[in-house]
């Protein structure tokens, strides 16, 4: 297949091109909002996603699109509500009107916002952000296409070895926590996160891409309590400290899910475990591949503040 990856530089991208690569003709379009290169040996197009022109050419060049770019996370898409929604929702808009082949898109599972009880994709959506609300809309855009939509649990983890890794995840921000600075501190610690290694992601396309399933799936690996994702990373470094802090506030990310659906369509099961992702992170500091854990480019939201979008 010729495959289109929309916003494939980034990092979640970075694992779903080096696995796609091997058997299919990859293209990937993308603006390098937070990278000043592309370095990966497939056919690569620096574009906006607001280029209209210049997708409807590239559309008609290939069999299936990857849509992966977006504004992503809660802190990151509050900075500009009115481009998250231009950037996650209306570009959506245009891809569903424009190409009638083989979508796949990336929602998330904070559409959900926090409930109680274990939720699937029939549950209530209750968004309770900009990022969560222009999910929802795209995913409302792409409703009657031809697209297979994964609302994604909290990634973890690494991509790869030359994507940029996110340290404003959970997972990878509270490793670095801990060999940075020798402690966790926790907020609550009781509330729930469903996570998912990015891997996994790539791994999900791989298995459905050209299978005749569309609709919404939710993907994730299992369900974490926070001070049970602090207890597992002080048994990869025991000399962290757990430091636990009242909410002051509701967390709006606080459920758990279930992933049944896609596995009984599909038969495919996120695999890799939150201790395949903690040993990535801890790997990565501690062979010092990070000059600067505190630079503002592993931080969607920090960046986005500093720099804006070029």
């Amino acid at each position: 297949m010729n495959i289109l990856i929309v916003g494939g530089a980034g990092y979640v991208g970075g694992g779903i091109v080096d696995k796609l690569k091997l058997n299919h003709n990859v293209t990937v379009y993308d603006s390098l909002i937070y990278e000043e290169s592309y370095r990966k040996d497939v056919n690569f197009i620096y574009g906006d996603i607001r280029d209209q022109k210049k997708l409807l050419t590239l559309f008609e060049q290939h069999d299936a699109v990857i849509w992966l770019a977006a504004l992503v996370g809660d802190g990151a898409c509050s900075i500009n509500p009115e481009l998250t929604f231009e950037i996650n929702a209306e570009s959506v808009k245009f891809l569903a009107q424009n190409f009638k082949k083989r979508i796949v898109f990336l929602s998330t599972c904070s559409v959900y916002g926090a409930q109680d009880g274990m939720l699937d994709e029939n549950s209530s959506i209750n968004p309770l952000s900009e990022y969560a609300s222009s999910k929802v809309q795209a995913e409302e855009y792409l409703k009657d296409s031809n697209a297979i939509i994964f609302r994604l649990g909290t990634l973890f983890g690494i991509s790869d070895e030359f994507s940029r890794i996110r340290l404003d995840l959970v997972v990878n921000i509270l490793v670095t926590k801990a060999l940075t600075e020798g402690k966790l501190t926790v907020f609550g610690g009781e509330q729930w996160r469903p996570l998912l290694h990015v891997n996994d992601v790539a791994n999900a396309i791989i298995n459905t891409l050209e299978k005749n399933i569309t609709g919404i799936f939710n993907l994730h690996h299992k369900n974490f309590k926070i001070i049970e994702i602090a207890d597992s990373i002080v048994k990869k470094i025991p000399s962290a400290k757990i430091e636990t802090t009242p909410m002051k506030f509701q967390d709006s990310r606080n459920y758990q899910v279930s992933s049944e659906k896609l596995f009984k369509e599909s038969g495919f099961k996120a695999e890799i475990e939150l201790t395949s992702g903690i040993n990535e992170v801890y790997d990565l500091i501690v062979n010092n591949r990070i000059k600067n854990v505190n630079h503002k480019r592993y931080s969607n939201q920090n960046f986005l503040e500093e720099y804006g979008i070029k």
